[in-house]
């Protein structure tokens, strides 16, 4: 199961962001097993996951599957456009040994919730009995998983073992904390409150390059970590994201390189000073 903090992985990738960079890999996941993350989530928004081929999606779970250590937790985001490309995904992980599966409401169309539960279910059932999990992110997808949904899909398939929830504020959140299905917090500024009324964790993207700060607010639930996380996120969101943690992991000494995806950008000089200038205030190692 995913409990505790659960860093939202990013992708190395390398040649202009044409290619996965493969060996930094296995450094990205020691350097954060190393400072007490408790997992990764593989291939979701913080890790460009639906920018890339579906081919290279299945190697980069296999290299992150690859690189665990033991007692880490790998769940691979395997959401798609399409049913088809989610449930050849699904599939796949749960064969190369995932932890879990987490799977996002396809964006573009306005599905409803006949089409929603069928699409689920589809990849539940793709990777069961690996544990399954919903990757609730109304701002992505366009629109909020129905909890009627959710209680369906319970009903349908045994392997259903929670959600991600990224959606903000926490009454947004408050609707999907299910009996018996754990939930991980999305949003850092909420995990308190959502720890409050029996979150499991977070999938956390600040923890990605910043693993102390979101340890820290895990364990010690105190104000000042409060903040640290929460200006960590504030700064984090006004530049792009997915190359300012890229930046500032390779500040850190972990050998993942500027390069993202399009149409993603990589920093500027000054977004690049301004990101790595957030190591100040946390840690230098």
């Amino acid at each position: 199961m995913l409990r505790g903090v659960i860093a939202a992985a990013v992708t190395p990738l390398a040649r202009g962001g044409d290619a996965i960079d493969e060996g930094a890999f296995d450094p990205l996941v020691r350097f954060l097993a190393a400072r007490g993350i408790d997992g990764i989530l593989a291939l979701g928004t913080t890790g460009e996951g639906v920018l890339l081929s579906v081919g290279e999606r299945k190697r980069a779970a296999e290299l992150f599957v690859g690189a665990r250590p033991p007692g880490f937790a790998v769940a691979v985001h395997c959401g798609a456009q399409s049913t088809r490309d989610t449930v050849a995904l699904s599939a796949h992980a749960a064969e190369a040994g995932a932890d879990a599966v987490a799977v996002i409401a396809p964006p573009y169309f306005p599905l409803d919730e006949a089409s929603l539960l069928a699409h689920f279910t589809a990849a539940a059932r793709a990777c069961a009995p690996v544990p399954f999990f919903v990757y609730e992110f109304a701002a992505r997808s366009g629109y909020a998983v129905p909890r009627s949904v959710l209680e369906d899909l319970r009903d349908a398939v045994p392997n259903l073992a929670g959600l991600k929830v990224s959606d903000t504020p926490f009454t947004a959140v408050e609707p999907y904390l299910m009996e018996g299905l754990d939930v991980l917090i999305g949003s850092e500024p909420l995990l308190l409150q959502g720890l409050e009324r029996g979150a499991a964790g977070t999938v956390s993207g600040v923890a990605t390059a910043f693993p102390e700060a979101v340890v820290e607010l895990m364990a010690a639930r105190s104000d000042d970590a409060q903040r640290i996380v929460e200006r960590l996120r504030r700064e984090l969101a006004e530049l792009p994201f997915q190359a300012a943690l890229k930046a500032i992991l390779g500040e850190r000494g972990v050998p993942v390189g500027p390069d993202v995806r399009g149409p993603l950008r990589r920093l500027t000089p000054e977004e690049h000073e301004r990101a790595v200038s957030l190591l100040g205030e946390t840690v230098r190692t």
